[in-house]
């Protein structure tokens, strides 16, 4: 499997599935929250299946650093490998 979510957006998902699953945790919102663990797992996993459907890349390829080009290939390796 391979990556497809930049290192951003990345953080984004993981700060919004959190957000969500705790809110739903404490009853602050309703049971809807729990689709907080969607962003959560995809962030987590760097993989959105729905990425590869519609094919889009969003990986940065190594270049912001988050990943130092070990885990992130880019588009001259083939993308990330997990």
């Amino acid at each position: 499997m391979s990556c497809n979510v930049g290192c951003r957006e990345r953080s984004i998902r993981i700060v919004v599935g959190t957000v969500l699953v705790t809110l739903s945790i404490t009853h602050n919102i309703g049971i809807w929250g729990w689709l907080g663990l969607v962003p959560l797992g995809t962030g987590l996993m760097r993989y959105c299946p729905l990425y590869s459907i519609i094919k889009k890349n969003g990986c940065c390829g190594g270049q912001c650093g988050c990943c130092s080009g070990k885990s992130c290939g880019g588009e001259s390796s083939g993308g990330c490998s997990k």
